[in-house]
């Protein structure tokens, strides 16, 4: 068994990670952080965790982090920075849920994020946690950036078209959804039910946090620079993102075989049969990608459409198969959950 700490278990990621952990046949819950709500029994915060986690939320000065084999930090940005360099000199291993890690080049990942990073020297030696990219190198790693929500269902969705060189890379085009749950647990009137229901809107359209991350991950796939185009909206739902990705043909190809053999194994994405539409309810509650990939009218535009559930496959699951890699368990343990309907 290892010996497993949450960081910041009070979000929807947090409470995530725990459904997940909670059932996780090789793990062992050590402690659960939060500044806040210090000594609250876990489940009485969270109800359905009742009678799987018998925790209560430590106070971080309090809480022997140091002790466990793996943490995983589900808080804002720039908390993780501060505290990996001990917890990795102390032989523990680190996922980082947030994003101080996830972008190599630390100017830009100061510029999206307003601050300064406390240990830029970690962001070369740590793994950008997106299994069906880089499963040889979590398996070896120490510290893992897990992937952004958005970037997760962009890059899983453009990847095989630029490994295989067949789409121009200067105009990318990815106009993506999110459910309300990607805005946190916290209280902002953009998110309340009287404003988010019945209402669908575009957010962040000058330039979205997301998008260095997304770029970043596309140019290594192609081995060049791309030109993206990253649009994303608030839809009135909890759970789920849908994007659909638009790119021009510079070769013809079959691209439902491309797919095909490129997510060929992989447990989480579903590669569907030649015309589906991919929805979100598909994904609800699971770690799975699904994608299908359409040629309108036979032109040289390809589209793809790509769902996940952003709390699983955009968070907390794909934390936990990233966790799976790096200390040798099946990749879906713990997590190969059939997805909620309805």
């Amino acid at each position: 068994m290892i010996k497993v700490g949450i960081v910041g278990g009070t979000g929807y990621t947090g409470v995530e990670l725990l459904r997940l952990l909670a059932l996780h046949p090789q793990v062992k819950l050590q402690v659960i952080t939060s500044r806040a709500d210090a000594g609250t029994p876990v489940s009485q915060m969270f109800p359905s965790l009742r009678g799987f986690v018998e925790l209560k939320f430590s106070h971080p000065d309090e809480a022997h982090l140091d002790q466990c084999d793996v943490v995983f930090f589900a808080t804002p940005n720039g908390i993780a920075m501060q505290q990996t360099r001990a917890l990795l000199d102390a032989g523990v291993k680190v996922i980082d849920l947030a994003a101080d890690f996830r972008i190599k080049d630390v100017a830009e990942w100061e510029k999206w994020y307003g601050m300064s990073h406390a240990c830029p020297d970690l962001i070369a030696e740590a793994v950008y946690g997106l299994p069906e990219v880089n499963r040889a190198k979590i398996k070896l790693a120490r510290l893992v950036a897990n992937p952004g929500c958005y970037p997760t269902a962009v890059q899983l969705g453009f990847i095989p078209l630029l490994e295989a060189g067949v789409i121009e890379e200067g105009s990318l085009i990815a106009d993506s959804k999110s459910g309300v749950s990607g805005a946190g647990r916290k209280a902002e009137i953009p998110t309340l039910f009287s404003e988010a229901s019945d209402n669908f809107k575009a957010y962040g359209v000058a330039g979205h946090r997301h998008l260095p991350e997304i770029k970043q991950g596309l140019a290594n796939a192609s081995g060049k620079a791309v030109g993206l185009t990253f649009v994303p909206h608030l839809t009135p739902m909890i759970r789920g993102i849908h994007a659909t990705l638009y790119g021009r043909l510079k070769k013809d190809t079959d691209l439902q075989a491309l797919f095909e053999k490129r997510y060929a194994g992989e447990t989480f994405v579903d590669v569907l049969p030649a015309g589906s539409m991919p929805d979100t309810r598909s994904v609800r509650g699971s770690n799975l990608c699904r994608i299908a990939v359409h040629r309108p009218q036979g032109g040289d535009t390809v589209v793809v459409l790509s769902v996940i559930d952003n709390l699983v496959k955009g968070a907390a699951g794909q934390a936990v198969q990233n966790l799976n890699i790096m200390f040798g368990f099946p990749e879906s343990t713990g997590i190969g959950l059939i997805p909620l309907l309805p």
